[in-house]
C-alpha cells in the first residue's frame, strides 16, 4: 500500500467566536481576518512540514487547490509543488489537483504540470478535481450547469496536449485553440498518472472506472460516511467487467497518534475542534448551487462531503469537543498499534491501495505535527505498508526517470542533489 502525507494548509488564527459572528469560512470570509505576516509564517511552516514528510518515509506528499477561504491557503498548488519538486528527491508529488474548468485555456494546466514532472524527475501525480461549488461557482464565477462539461473537456484538452507529437487544433464547446503545442513536455509517458478527487457524485466514480483513473475519495467524516461513494465506484468497475485493483482507489483519513489513546484525546481534541467548527463553517447556500449536482446523483441519494459539512456548520457548536469527532471516526486516534489496526481494517473494507493522511489539521502546532508525523512514520507505517504488495501491481504510481539514461542526461540532477545535501 502507498501512504501519502496530505496538507490542507489551514489558516490557524480564526477567532474563537468565528462561527457565531461570521457567515462562512469560504467565499465571503472577511479579508481583515487574514494577517499577511502570519501567512508568511504559515507558508514556510507548512512547506517545511511537507518536505519533512518526504524524508520521513511517506511515499508521497499532497497539495490541492482552493480559493477565497481560510480552510486551505493554496489557490495555486503548483506554486507549492514546484518548491517540493526541487527540494525533495524520492517521494511522489501529488497535486490533487488543478481545477481545469477554471483555466481558460487549459493549456496553462498542461504546461505547468509538465514543468512539475520535469523538475521532479517524473514524480508527478496529476489530479483533476471538478472543484467545490464555493471555489468554482462563487469564488471564480463559473456557471454550475455547465461546470462538469467544462471539466471533462479540460481533462481531454490536457491529455491530448501531452500525447500529441505535433501541434494540433482543439475545437471544443468551451475551448477553441488553433495551435496547441505543449512545451515543456512531461517525462512520464504517455502522461503522469491521473487521480480524480471525489467527494460525492455518481459521475466522478463512473468516469474513473471508464477511463482507468484513480478514484480518490476525500472524506471529512471517516470511512463510514464514504462507504456509499466507494461502493458505487467498485460497483461501476464490476459492471464494466474491470479488475478490482485496490490501487485504482484512494481514501483520505484524519489521524492523530500518541503513546496512548488518552494522550491522543488530550493532544488532538483542540485541533479537531478548530477544524470542524471553524475551518468547515461554510454557508450551505454556497455548497449546492442549482445545477451543480446532477440528476443522477440526486436520484442515487448521494450527498457530497462538502454539502454535509456546510449543513452541519449551521448547527450549534457540537458538544463534546474533540471526543465527538473521535467517537464517530472522523479522526482516527490512539496508540500506534490501535491506529495501525484501524487503518488496516478501513483500507481492507474499502479496498483502497492509496491512503492519504491528514497528520496536520486545524490549528495543530508545528511541534505536535512533527510528533504525529514521526510517531506514524516510525510505529504505524511499518505495520500497514505490506497491504496488497504481493497481490496487486500499482499502475497509477509515478514512473520516475527513464532507466539507463546516459550519464550526461542525469548529471545535473545528481549535482543538484549533492549540493542540497
Amino acid at each position: 500500500m502507498k501512504v501519502l502525507w496530505f496538507h490542507l494548509m489551514p489558516y490557524q488564527d480564526l477567532p474563537e467566536d468565528f462561527k457565531d459572528k461570521h457567515n462562512s469560512v469560504w467565499v465571503d470570509i472577511d479579508p481583515a481576518l487574514f494577517d499577511p505576516l502570519r501567512g508568511h509564517e504559515h507558508y514556510h511552516e507548512y512547506m517545511d512540514q511537507l518536505e519533512y514528510a518526504a524524508t520521513a518515509g511517506f511515499d508521497g506528499i499532497c497539495v490541492n487547490e482552493h480559493h477565497s477561504n481560510a480552510y486551505g491557503l493554496m489557490p495555486s498548488p503548483n506554486l507549492i509543488a514546484s518548491t517540493l519538486a526541487r527540494n525533495t528527491r524520492e517521494s511522489a508529488i501529488c497535486v490533487l489537483g488543478n481545477s481545469v474548468a477554471l483555466y481558460n485555456p487549459p493549456t496553462r494546466v498542461a504546461e505547468e504540470m509538465a514543468m512539475l514532472d520535469c523538475i521532479s524527475g517524473g514524480r508527478l501525480i496529476a489530479g483533476f478535481p471538478v472543484g467545490t461549488p464555493m471555489d468554482t461557482c462563487y469564488a471564480y464565477g463559473q456557471n454550475p450547469s455547465n461546470l462538469r462539461e467544462r471539466y471533462y473537456e479540460g481533462i481531454d484538452f490536457v491529455l491530448q496536449a501531452w500525447h500529441a507529437d505535433k501541434p494540433f487544433a482543439f475545437n471544443g464547446r468551451y475551448n477553441q485553440q488553433r495551435y496547441v503545442n505543449c512545451w515543456p513536455r512531461p517525462i512520464q509517458k504517455p502522461n503522469p498518472p491521473v487521480w480524480i478527487p471525489g467527494g460525492g457524485s455518481v459521475e466522478t466514480w463512473q468516469m474513473c472506472a471508464q477511463r482507468s483513473f484513480v478514484y480518490a475519495n476525500l472524506s471529512y467524516f471517516g470511512h463510514q460516511a464514504s462507504m456509499t461513494h466507494i461502493k458505487g465506484f467498485w460497483g461501476e468497475m464490476q459492471r464494466l467487467g474491470k479488475q478490482p485493483n485496490p490501487y485504482q482507489a484512494a481514501f483520505l483519513q484524519f489521524v492523530g497518534v500518541a503513546e496512548t489513546r488518552a494522550e491522543a484525546e488530550k493532544l488532538y481534541g483542540g485541533p479537531a475542534d478548530y477544524f470542524y467548527n471553524r475551518c468547515l463553517h461554510t454557508d450551505p447556500s454556497y455548497a449546492n448551487p442549482p445545477g451543480y449536482t446532477s440528476e443522477a446523483t440526486v436520484r442515487a441519494r448521494v450527498t457530497s462531503q462538502v454539502l454535509r459539512a456546510a449543513e452541519e456548520s449551521r448547527k450549534a457548536t457540537r458538544s463534546g469537543g474533540g471526543a465527538k469527532f473521535f467517537d464517530e471516526g472522523h479522526v482516527v486516534i490512539g496508540s500506534p498499534d490501535e491506529v495501525a489496526e484501524k487503518l488496516l481494517s478501513v483500507c481492507k473494507e474499502m479496498h483502497v491501495g492509496h491512503l492519504l493522511l491528514l497528520l496536520q489539521f486545524g490549528n495543530m502546532s508545528r511541534d505536535l505535527t512533527r510528533y504525529n508525523t514521526d510517531l506514524f512514520a516510525q510505529k504505524v507505517l511499518p505495520q500497514i505498508r505490506h497491504l496488497y504488495e504481493d497481490e496487486w501491481e500499482d499502475h497509477w504510481w509515478p514512473t520516475g526517470m527513464p532507466k539507463n539514461l546516459p550519464k550526461t542526461q542525469t548529471q545535473s540532477r545528481t549535482t543538484v542533489g549533492a549540493a542540497a545535501e
